[in-house]
């Protein structure tokens, strides 16, 4: 086995072995496992304690795993000297959560749809030159930008659901009770998640949130708990293994083709979907490759299709099973430092994924204060790379900036894109710099504009 592994990964050519690949395969799981329980926390909505015609939190579940692992697979296989692991994105899914499903109404199936849809226009984009050419035509500081608003939007999430922020009927928001033990238990698990990432101690996220989480479940506090009236624990500790449940949404994204996915708000989030999943993408196989050495002389990433397509058939193949957009994790990079250089590692990540299918009850018993604790830690991770941004240009920092600021506060990630293209145009063209702005600019600042019109 050993030795066919050997020949079909080529680890001989990239220095590495099996060892080393499972290893590094079981680093990078330990690292993106988080998503195991944030996905379905966040397109189930079970935090908001009524039904808003959201997921089911266990359909979601099995969903994530089963769509990780397959992508996983298919990048071992297709993207095979890349050692990434993939799963449904997160300020990703609190889009669709949030804004397609939450805001702008859409059923679940409808919801489905519309991430197939974005797939499969990533999927076409990854087989043509018009990767090359999209990837290139968006300002750096615009992208830095947009990516930085999506942490904002996720760390406004996360203070809502840790009980953070507030109502209220004057400034919108205001400071919660802080008082609350699990907000004290979330706060306290989001910073030993910082903590333990500046220890360089792998699976910081999930070592917080199940240590947290079982301080909650311990029946020492001597009072009525927050979720179940008479217990003497702050949370529901519901068990730690079950039978998966079925797939209640396995091809529900066929039933989801209604004329409100073709109307000009679907058109837009299809765009906003394929925009976040183009560019995350590419930044996480740049990166990957940077360390891998499959950069070439031009500085152009080498073999970059096949973990493209990958990413995109992940996509599609997401929707049907009942998740949102699955994409390349950049926490792939800690698998990589311990040694990972094939797509071996991907097979692994896969594997790993696939042997949590049972414990859909450990996922659910998560308390929302401690799983928002996760959320705002990701936020960081996307606000960080705004040093990038040209700062010393207004032209370009300004767009990067409404992009930032609309998505948090207008709670939606399709109107800080908006906003933040239109911005741009027209500020090229008043600045006299029209002339030199990519066309891809100008086409989706007027359909930006079209979709506020419509």
């Amino acid at each position: 086995m050993e030795k066919y592994l050997s020949k079909t990964f080529e680890f001989k050519k990239y220095k590495t072995n099996m060892r080393t690949e499972i290893v590094a395969g079981l680093t990078t799981f330990a690292t993106m496992g988080y998503i195991l329980f944030l996905n379905p926390f966040i397109l189930s909505g079970e935090f908001l304690g009524e039904d808003k015609g959201f997921m089911s939190f266990e359909f979601v579940y099995t969903a994530t795993i089963l769509a990780s692992a397959l992508a996983c697979f298919i990048m071992g296989i297709v993207g095979k000297t890349f050692p990434i692991g993939l799963a449904p994105g997160m300020g990703i899914n609190a889009f669709v959560a949030f804004g397609v499903m939450g805001g702008m109404k859409y059923s679940p199936a409808e919801a489905l749809a519309l991430v197939f849809l974005s797939g499969i226009a990533f999927l076409a984009v990854s087989l043509t030159p018009i990767r090359k050419y999209l990837i290139n035509a968006i300002p750096k500081s615009l992208k830095l930008g947009i990516g930085a608003g999506i942490g904002l939007f996720l760390a406004i999430i996360g203070f809502e659901i840790m009980g953070l922020s507030v109502d209220h009927p004057v400034t919108l928001v205001t400071m919660g009770d802080m008082t609350n033990p699990l907000l004290i238990l979330g706060g306290l698990a989001f910073i030993t998640m910082i903590v333990l990432e500046k220890y360089k101690v792998k699976g910081n996220i999930l070592i917080s949130l199940i240590f947290f989480s079982f301080i909650a479940w311990l029946p020492i506090w001597g009072f009525t708990g927050s979720t179940i009236e008479g217990s003497s624990s702050l949370a529901r500790f519901n068990g730690i293994l079950s039978m998966p449940p079925s797939l209640g949404y396995f091809m529900e994204a066929f039933n989801g083709f209604t004329p409100r996915v073709f109307s000009g708000a679907g058109l837009t989030v299809i765009f906003t979907l394929f925009f976040i999943d183009l560019f995350d993408t590419m930044g996480t196989l740049t990166s990957a490759a940077n360390v891998c050495g499959r950069v070439n002389k031009k500085g152009e990433v080498e073999n970059i299709e096949g973990p493209l397509v990958a990413d995109s058939v992940g996509t599609v193949a997401g929707s049907f099973l009942g998740t949102s957009t699955v994409t390349s994790y950049v926490e792939s990079g800690a698998g990589i430092k311990a040694g990972g250089r094939t797509g071996f590692v991907s097979i692994v990540v896969g594997i790993a994924f696939l042997l949590c299918l049972g414990f859909a009850p450990l996922a659910t018993s998560l308390p929302k204060e401690v799983d928002a604790a996760a959320l705002i830690y990701v936020a960081i991770l996307f606000v960080r790379n705004i040093t990038d941004i040209s700062w010393d240009d207004i032209s370009e920092s300004s767009a990067a900036i409404v992009a930032m600021v609309a998505m948090p506060l207008t709670y939606s990630i399709a109107n800080g894109i908006a906003l933040a293209f239109i911005t741009y145009a027209a500020v090229r063209i008043l600045s006299g710099q029209a002339a030199k702005t990519s066309g891809a600019i100008w086409i989706v600042a007027i359909l930006s504009v079209l979709s506020f019109l419509a």
